[in-house]
């Protein structure tokens, strides 16, 4: 079974929904404002994403928080701890399968994704 892992409203949530639906793959949606992010769930994803890559330091919520405490993010210890309070600063959507995950979307990344 795929799971995918993001934001209902998020543009590029809309886009995966739909690549998925449009190649009948089905999915199980875990949506972070309503169904939550736990301390057990995020390191099941950092343990199939190296945390640079689920952290999104290009959407709203990183450019929001304050310097400071940006300049804490160094390791996947203080990202863990940001992206436990923020969700929304991880990166969109997050797609799992058994034994592999994807962050992020793109038609290309989603085919060869599927494809291995």
């Amino acid at each position: 079974m795929v799971k995918i892992y993001g934001i209902k409203n998020c543009d590029t949530m809309k886009k995966a929904f739909k690549w998925l639906d449009g190649k009948h793959i089905s999915y199980q949606f875990h949506n972070y404002k309503t169904d939550g992010l736990s301390p057990q769930l995020l390191q099941s994803l950092l343990d199939l994403i190296d945390w640079q890559q689920l952290l999104n330091t290009k959407g709203t919520t990183w450019r929001k928080l304050d310097e400071a405490t940006r300049y804490t993010v160094n390791d996947q210890t203080s990202a863990k701890h940001i992206m436990l309070q923020n969700p929304s600063i991880i990166k969109r959507p997050i797609l799992v399968t058994d034994d592999k995950a994807l962050a992020g979307f793109s038609d290309e990344n989603y085919q060869q994704f599927f494809a291995s």
